[in-house]
């Protein structure tokens, strides 16, 4: 049976071809397997190998954009299985881009890969206010605010976010992430944020020890 899952990770991990991967998911559905197994042990496992090989410069974020549409394919191939099966979640991120940056291309990566790797991700888009992050925060109770920003005019918004965050009384309740090619990680330390990375990769693996149970 491991096998199965091996199979499943590494097609994901060599980036093979959509339909190649689909073949071997709809034939471990076929034969019975536990469509919850198939998350966590294949396809989770298959973008930890994609986020490996990022990380030691063999692929890139077109790769990333790849995997990230892979792995959604598959899930909503799997979305009828895993109706009345229970999937093991590592947290809520509440996550967007600051007010003033409209950029996102960043924030969906990271997005895609916290989500694949079980993460109830509440994407609050571009442009997003400091109120409707503590709105959001104070709706679902977020483990983890992720901030994004692309342009250095818009950085004076992440420090007014977590001050709005802190002023609401929150910021002890979770913890902050900052994301983006404006934003250094001096600069998080200054103004308050528990982490920042330098990309979606890194960002995730923070999320993953944050919330290790």
């Amino acid at each position: 049976m491991n096998d199965v899952f091996e199979n499943i990770a590494q097609a994901i991990g060599r980036l093979d071809p959509a339909e190649n991967t689909k073949i071997l998911l709809n034939s471990a559905v076929s034969q019975g397997v536990n469509a919850s197994d198939i998350v966590e042990k294949g396809i989770r496992r298959g973008l930890e190998i994609v986020g490996q090989k990022y990380e030691a410069g063999e692929y890139f974020l077109s790769e990333l954009l790849y995997a990230g549409s892979l792995v959604a394919d598959l899930s909503e191939i799997l979305k009828p299985a895993l109706k009345n099966q229970r999937i093991q979640m590592r947290g809520v991120i509440a996550l967007g881009t600051v007010k003033g940056d409209i950029h996102d291309i960043g924030k969906n990566v990271f997005r895609m890969l916290a989500d694949s790797a079980g993460f109830e991700v509440h994407d609050l888009g571009v442009d997003v206010d400091p109120s409707v992050f503590v709105d959001e925060i104070e709706r679902s109770g977020p483990q983890v605010l992720g901030l994004s920003a692309l342009l250095t005019t818009t950085l004076p918004e992440m420090k007014n976010t977590i001050d709005s965050v802190r002023a609401a009384g929150v910021r002890d309740k979770l913890r902050i992430l900052l994301g983006g090619n404006a934003v250094k990680k001096e600069f998080g330390s200054e103004i308050g944020a528990d982490a920042t990375a330098l990309d979606a990769v890194e960002g995730l693996g923070i999320c993953r020890r944050w919330t290790q149970k």
